[in-house]
């Protein structure tokens, strides 16, 4: 079933969908990073929206 559009909350806000390509979009143009390179860490750190932010900034560190 899709996801509904109209339930959204607090739980929605602390995950990044990876499914969803203009979350993935979102999120990358919001780190300077690639499109490929934000599945990437998603891929290996998981949907947590805390997590990825971290390690976002650590990546654009190196």
């Amino acid at each position: 079933m899709a996801d509904s559009k109209s339930k959204r909350g607090g739980a929605d806000r602390s995950r990044v969908a990876a499914g969803e390509g203009y979350e993935v979009s979102y999120f990358a143009r919001k780190h300077g990073l690639s499109k490929r390179e934000a599945e990437r860490l998603i891929k290996e750190v998981g949907n947590n929206r805390e997590k990825l932010n971290a390690a976002a900034e650590k990546a654009k560190k190196r």
